[in-house]
């Protein structure tokens, strides 16, 4: 081997090293984003573009039945504020979130805390909690549709054992709110349920049981224990209420058949759906769903600095 040949082979040595060695920190730069980048991919295309079509057609007057639409800024959400029918929407939604989120709470409270305990055949009473996720929406609304019919329905044959006259539940507002709102206790009770019985399963069992030598009772444990520590968990599930219920519209729509007698069960979804693709005015329906994001995730800001704990 001559004296050039012996001096240039640790030069390629070192030089392919070196291109080993930027080819691994490249690979170790860029191989993280690339796993993740199919996430990014679907959600840009199915969630921000989306969220950025509509709030584009929102400052628009487009509508399918003219072709000729224009840009009129913030029109459709100043006309909101004057469309009795938008507030109308917003009462109803609200009213039905008051009704059925306590109820529901305090039930799936009461489901977790059951169980919780030790209860034969556990798993499988975990799992028939959720037996309303998986059941036809359809088919509920025919079951409760029946159940609160006014002359052969099951709720008014129990009130009239009591002497209680036959309710027609669709026709009032009062009515139809209460009807609406056991469906969706009914449907998301056992939901909450499983998450709150997660957050029971996180609390210490060292803190019941330091209470129990102290000789505090079952019901003071859970009342100044477990409460207080089941806080965000219920937080939580208030936040997943308040959206649910500003996304309400298979409920009413088939209940009480495209929002009730006088639009007294129309919520914020159905006004969406009435605007959207009834009347295909899609600018005003589009400032709908953004202001239905607005009211949503001003309620939950509202509600979580509320439940927010004082130091």
């Amino acid at each position: 081997m001559s004296e050039q040949t012996a001096v240039e082979a640790p030069i390629r040595g070192s030089s392919r090293s070196t291109i080993r060695s930027r080819l691994h920190r490249i690979d170790s730069k860029t191989a993280p984003y690339l796993y993740v980048s199919p996430f990014f991919v679907l959600f840009g295309a199915f969630g921000l573009f989306p969220l950025g079509y509509t709030a584009w057609v929102a400052m628009t007057n487009r509508t399918l039945l003219d072709p000729n639409w224009s840009y009129v800024g913030l029109d459709n959400f100043a006309a909101l504020i004057h469309d009795s029918y938008f507030w109308n929407a917003v009462e109803n939604t609200l009213a039905i979130f008051l009704i059925s989120t306590i109820p529901q709470l305090l039930f799936a409270l009461l489901l977790a805390y059951v169980l919780n305990t030790q209860l034969r055949a556990r798993t499988f009473f975990r799992m028939f909690v959720l037996l309303p996720q998986v059941t036809s929406l359809v088919a509920v609304a025919l079951i409760f549709t029946q159940l609160f019919s006014h002359d052969y329905g099951l709720v008014n044959y129990v009130l009239g054992l009591f002497g209680i006259h036959a309710v027609n539940w669709e026709a009032g507002r009062l009515s139809s709110w209460f009807a609406l709102s056991v469906m969706v206790t009914w449907r998301w009770a056992g939901y909450n349920a499983i998450i709150i019985l997660a957050g029971l399963q996180s609390i210490p069992e060292d803190v019941y049981e330091a209470a129990t030598l102290d000789r505090v009772s079952k019901f003071r444990q859970f009342i100044f224990i477990t409460l207080p520590l089941l806080r965000p968990i219920l937080s939580f599930c208030i936040v997943l209420s308040i959206i649910g219920t500003m996304q309400l519209f298979v409920e009413p729509f088939l209940i009480t058949e495209r929002g009730g007698p006088g639009s007294g069960t129309e919520t914020l979804g159905l006004l969406l759906y009435r605007q959207g693709f009834r009347s295909l005015n899609f600018g005003y329906a589009s400032a709908v769903a953004y202001t239905m994001a607005g009211l949503a995730i001003a309620i939950s800001l509202l509600q979580l600095r509320l439940s927010r704990e004082r130091p």
